[in-house]
């Protein structure tokens, strides 16, 4: 019991590393070790002082009860949430706010199905994004600007949102406008409510966003512009979107009501509405969210060639296991000089702990527990020193055995003295010479000193013979009690072997569980 008394520590100290590691260190790894400010990195360094640093997150979607289709107060989906948001928080205050933006960006759908929750589980979801991003009474992370764009999962397409104009406000009131423009540093940004602007021209969506767009255009332009849309802009079908791309890229799909020839859903912006948004915006860098992967692709344009940067979700419920924020680097002043622009904008993807091959591990690192209890040897590592013994005991019987078979030797010998002509004394080894012994003469059975006459021998043979046919006959009558208790034996070890097993674990559960769950929810109950 010793050397499992040793494994269970050893197994208590190998999951409480583990679980320290999957539900806090691996956080902390982006701000430590794999990513940076991107200026940080860029040619001619310059300090912290001439930038403004924006942390850039899209798509967290808070899961609800359209997300499975399941009922608001289902456990299934309240469990779905609880560690959904969990995980999103983690890797907000623990990856992302560990960088100390200046400002923070969300590129839209902060839900899942904003535009059709009644109004007590919108504000319910609402209370839910607040808590999980840390979001205060004025909607900022704290005392951290915070800008908001609006996500087909907000308002719909214009199909959905155009007939809810109760969805449209109540957004507003919350995250502010859906068109609006903002300076950060010496950038101006851009945002769009990319969801109506492929809508019917003639309704008032569509005609709105437009509008917006061209007051844009006709202003002079004295700062450089970044274009913020959810859905990105049009790329042909199959257009490579760079390494960082985790699944397959998407094609096109767009879909009009044939009624009113309202969006009922698109992937991108098409090719006429993004081709005119370059031309009058003129951004040097694109933004924009809503795929849940990664890409990067380059568009032309009559002002130039233009980079957009897709970015993927913050939530690893929604179809990417790798998960990922934006760093963007934005100069404080801008030379009026300056021949490229888009050169002063620096990005830097940072992705997120990958939950699933966190959970994985756990699941591997169980049945490593259980096979580990279940087949440690008795006699635990000290095993290989019994082999060894062992070993060197049948090494010292041989040599005892060769000892043994000389001195035999010698008691079949006789020694003779000879003398030579010198004068000299030699012994000689002569063998006994040992009578022939015929068939009728039998060896006499010793017994210390005492001799077995023939007699006693004929006796001693018959209860010999005796003694051999009862062996026999226990062996033919006698051999199943003998399995049976063998297999009894078989049997209680596996159910000792077991009770053990269960025992250990409840221990490493008791050690461990509580770490466990102070880690589940030290983050989720802690003021912001």
């Amino acid at each position: 019991m010793k050397h499992h008394h040793k494994l269970t520590v050893a197994l208590c100290l190998i999951w409480a590393a583990t679980i320290l590691y999957g539900e806090m260190f691996a956080f902390w790894v982006p701000s430590l070790f794999t990513c940076s400010w991107p200026h940080h990195k860029s040619d001619g360094v310059e300090s912290d002082g001439n930038f403004t640093k924006v942390a850039i997150v899209t798509d967290p979607q808070l899961m609800d009860k359209t997300s499975f289709r399941l009922s608001s107060k289902t456990l299934a989906l309240e469990l779905a949430q609880l560690y959904t948001d969990i995980n999103m928080r983690r890797s907000f205050f623990l990856s992302v706010l560990p960088f100390k933006p200046d400002v923070v960006l969300f590129l839209g759908d902060y839900f899942d199905g904003g535009p059709f929750l009644p109004e007590d589980e919108w504000q319910e979801s609402l209370s839910r994004f607040k808590h999980v991003f840390g979001l205060n009474s004025q909607g900022k992370v704290g005392d951290i600007p915070t800008f908001y764009i609006p996500g087909n999962h907000d308002l719909g397409y214009s199909r959905v949102a155009s007939h809810k104009q109760d969805v449209i406000d109540r957004y507003e009131k919350i995250f502010g406008f859906r068109n609006r423009r903002f300076m950060i540093g010496s950038v101006e940004f851009i945002s769009i409510d990319a969801q109506a602007i492929d809508g019917n021209p003639q309704k008032d969506m569509a005609s709105e966003v437009w509008k917006f767009v061209q007051n844009v255009s006709t202003d002079a332009q004295s700062h450089p512009r970044v274009l913020l849309t959810h859905i990105p802009l049009y790329r042909p079908d199959q257009t490579p979107c760079g390494p960082h791309r985790g699944g397959s890229v998407i094609d096109q799909r767009f879909w009009r009501h044939f009624q009113d020839q309202e969006v009922i859903y698109q992937n991108y912006i098409t090719p006429e509405s993004s081709k005119k948004l370059l031309e009058l915006i003129k951004p040097i860098l694109v933004l924009s969210g809503h795929d849940h992967d990664q890409c990067t692709v380059t568009h032309k344009s009559e002002a130039g060639s233009v980079t957009e940067h897709t970015l993927g979700t913050i939530s690893w419920q929604q179809g990417n296991i790798y998960p990922s924020f934006m760093l963007l680097s934005v100069p404080n002043a801008v030379h009026q000089n300056s021949s490229n622009p888009d050169k002063m904008l620096h990005t830097q993807l940072c992705f997120l702990p990958c939950q699933l091959f966190i959970y994985m591990w756990y699941l591997s690192l169980f049945a490593m527990t259980l096979l580990a209890l279940l087949l440690w040897p008795n006699h635990g590592i000290s095993f290989l020193n019994n082999t060894a013994d062992c070993i060197s005991n049948v090494m010292k019987s041989s040599f005892l055995s060769s000892v043994a078979k000389e001195k035999n030797e010698d008691e079949n010998c006789e020694y003779e003295m000879v003398w030579d002509a010198e004068g000299s004394m030699h012994l000689v080894k002569k063998a006994l010479q040992t009578p022939v012994k015929r068939q009728s003469d039998k060896p006499l059975v010793e017994k210390g000193n005492a001799v077995m006459r023939s007699a006693a021998r004929k006796n001693a043979s018959e209860q010999i013979e005796l003694v051999m046919d009862s062996d026999v006959n226990a062996g033919a009558g006698g051999s199943d009690p003998l399995m049976r208790s063998a297999s009894k034996s078989r049997t209680k070890l596996v159910i000792q072997r077991v009770i053990r097993t269960i025992m250990m674990i409840i221990v490493i559960a008791a050690l461990n569980v509580p770490i466990y769950i102070w880690l589940l929810f030290k983050d989720w109950i802690e003021q912001d």
